[in-house]
């Protein structure tokens, strides 16, 4: 049976505070960095849903003649399987927010645990971090399927 010392004991690491802001300010930069990475992606996105809907409202304007339709349809397949493929967007972006809740948690955390707080401050809010590792497990598509997460 353990001892009542050992039940009350935790275990603490002596961390400078310099290094403990050290690294929340790298923690922050890095979710910067994060949220201007989703914003690319969701750029990038919009620019090539745009692109494939010019593309495929082009297509349908042209009339050809019969020998060409299997082509033409072809073509309109290859830009539906293009669209399907920005769920891409989607994945990437669900990935980040949950990456910037963690790296956000952390920081947090080593601020509340390494800071003391005066007495005019009031409690300080540290976000949680989520309980699940990975909230996208999709690693494929597939046009005309869904999956949700």
């Amino acid at each position: 049976m353990q001892s009542t010392y050992a039940q009350l004991y935790t275990p603490t690491v002596q961390i400078p505070v310099m290094a403990v802001a050290e690294l929340q300010d790298n923690l922050v930069i890095v979710l910067n960095d994060l949220q201007r990475l989703e914003g690319l992606i969701n750029h990038a996105a919009d620019v090539l849903l745009d692109r494939f809907s010019v593309a495929n409202a082009g297509i349908a304007a042209v009339s050809l003649d019969n020998s060409d339709v299997r082509r033409l349809q072809s073509v309109r397949t290859a830009l539906h399987s293009a669209v399907t493929e920005l769920q891409f967007q989607d994945m990437a972006s669900q990935l980040i927010i949950h990456a910037s809740k963690v790296i956000k948690g952390c920081a947090d955390r080593l601020a509340s645990e390494a800071m003391e707080l005066d007495e005019n401050e009031g409690q300080s809010v540290v976000q949680t971090i989520p309980d699940r590792p990975n909230p996208v497990t999709q690693d494929e598509m597939d046009a005309g399927t869904i999956e949700l997460f």
